[in-house]
Order: C-alpha cells, then sequence, then structure tokens
C-alpha cells in the first residue's frame, strides 16, 4: 500500500468515526428526550387516574345527596299534605316544624358554600375533575406518540451507524424533532393534537359513508 492510499484509508477511517460520533450524539439526545417523554407520560397518567377516582368518588357522594333530598323531599309533600287534617295543635306544631326542619335540610344538600357539600357544589367540583382527568389522559396520548417517535428514532440511528447511510441519520434527526414537538405540545396544548386526530378520524368515517 502506498503512502497515498494510506492517507486515503485514514482519511476515511477518520470521517467515518466522526459520523459515528455525530450519530452517537444523535442517539444520546433522543434517547434524552425519551426519558423526559416517559416520565412526563406516567405523571400524567397518574394524574389522570388520581382525578378519575376523585371524581367517581364526588358522583358517588352527589348521588348520595340526592338520594336523602329526594327521600325528604318526598315525606314533606306527604306530610304537608297530611297537616291540614291535623286537628291537635300540639301534633301540628310539631308536624309544622318538622317541615321547616326538612326544608332547612332541603335547601342545605341542594347547595352548601360553606362546607363545599352541596349538590351544586360537587357537580361543579365532579366537573373539573372530568375536565382535569381528560386533560391529563391527552397530555398521556401525546407523550406516548413522541415516545414511539423518539423510538423509531433511536432505531434508525442505530442503524446508520451499522450501515454508514447518512439518510438513515438525517431521518432519525427529523423524529427527535417530531417527538419533540409532540412532547411540547402534551405540556402546552394536548387538546390541539388529539383534536386534529378525532377531527380527521371523523372527516375519513364521513367520507366512509
Amino acid at each position: 500500500m502506498s503512502a497515498h492510499e494510506a492517507h486515503e484509508h485514514a482519511e476515511e477511517a477518520e470521517e467515518a468515526s466522526h459520523h459515528n460520533r455525530g450519530i452517537a450524539l444523535v442517539i444520546a439526545v433522543l434517547a434524552a428526550l425519551l426519558a423526559f417523554s416517559e416520565t412526563l407520560g406516567k405523571s400524567a397518567q397518574t394524574a389522570a387516574l388520581s382525578d378519575t377516582v376523585r371524581a367517581s368518588d364526588t358522583w358517588a357522594f352527589y348521588q348520595a345527596r340526592n338520594v336523602r333530598q329526594t327521600t325528604v323531599a318526598t315525606a314533606k309533600e306527604v306530610l304537608e299534605l297530611q297537616l291540614p287534617t291535623l286537628t291537635d295543635p300540639a301534633v301540628k306544631a310539631a308536624a309544622t316544624k318538622k317541615l321547616e326542619d326538612w326544608d332547612k335540610r332541603i335547601k342545605r344538600w341542594e347547595s352548601d358554600p360553606e362546607r363545599s357539600e352541596g349538590m351544586k357544589e360537587l357537580r361543579e367540583k365532579a366537573t373539573a375533575l372530568e375536565k382535569q382527568r381528560d386533560h391529563g389522559l391527552e397530555q398521556y396520548h401525546n407523550y406516548e406518540i413522541a415516545s414511539a417517535v423518539l423510538q423509531i428514532g433511536i432505531v434508525l440511528a442505530s442503524a446508520a451507524i451499522i450501515t454508514s447511510t447518512p439518510l438513515l441519520a438525517w431521518i432519525s434527526g427529523g423524529l427527535g424533532i417530531l417527538g419533540l414537538a409532540f412532547m411540547l405540545f402534551g405540556y402546552f396544548a394536548p387538546e390541539l393534537v388529539i383534536g386534529l386526530f378525532e377531527h380527521g378520524e371523523a372527516v375519513g368515517h364521513a367520507a366512509g359513508h
């Protein structure tokens, strides 16, 4: 081998080494983004599950309040019908007092701002928790998509080292940017991407019919 050929081989080896170091750096960045995406996705999933349980408990409390209110309201209506027929003043006074007590209970069960345990407050709380749950699930779905895209990027970058194909490296870098975009959407505007997917599915379904 001549000195010129040896020099060319050395340059090629140095270029390949530089190429591989660049791809290794891309893999490291993609792996770091994947770790963040997985962590954020797990956090969003846990929060969504917690909000689901809390919303379910709140609705159960609401239903219990509703049943008690309905039962007492029914008893109140029956006693109101019987009140004019009562002749004993003491019994009539006791019945009137009972009606007043039931009326206060019904109003308190309907709305209790002080303790936030009225049906109005419970309904608002449960609805807010459901919105939080939906937000968390939408975040989770965005992070899941980001993780999938980043994993594909890592695989392609690894293949680029083995095959020495620069195109695979560029594609993996593009997937890294796409994965980062999904992470940002998941954090700042998760409803936007999921809404676009749902709109696309609805359009496709309508076109199919």
